[in-house]
């Protein structure tokens, strides 16, 4: 996956996302998007010899980020983490906030990006996160 095509992935997933959490959220939630990035968020075994592991990711997190500052932070040697979850996690007047949680293994095979099928590449598109009093089809604000 070069560059280019991690990036359209990312705004492609981030519109996706997006467009999933209007149907929880009560905010409005706009396109200037920024980003919230957990590294290794699994747990891989070092000795991993398929993909490529960074455990000095461990703990990491980057707030507030653009989509090519994401680019530059987790493209690594023309790898991606085989997983990134992404979820809108806040909105304001300007921009609309992800939260990306990302996989601490790396590959340039596209079949092993988990979401690869559904023409996601590594992105898994998920619910903003969920008040503990949720009641199925009533809308929230975010936090």
């Amino acid at each position: 996956m070069t560059k280019q095509e991690f990036l359209f992935h990312l705004k492609g997933a981030s519109l996706v996302s997006l467009k999933f959490a209007e149907n929880y959220v009560k905010d409005k939630l706009t396109t200037d998007f920024k980003y919230n990035v957990i590294l290794n968020a699994s747990t891989d075994n070092p000795n991993l010899t398929q993909f490529e592991v960074y455990p000095e990711d461990d703990g990491k997190m980057k707030l507030d980020l653009t989509d090519n500052e994401v680019v530059e932070l987790i493209y690594r040697n023309g790898k991606v983490p085989v997983w990134i979850d992404i979820n809108v996690l806040k909105s304001s007047r300007k921009s609309t906030t992800f939260n990306l949680l990302c996989a601490g293994r790396y590959s340039d095979d596209k079949n092993e990006y988990y979401y690869n099928d559904n023409g996601s590449g590594p992105f898994g598109i998920k619910s903003p996160k969920l008040p503990i009093d949720y009641k199925e089809g009533k809308k929230f604000k975010l936090k």
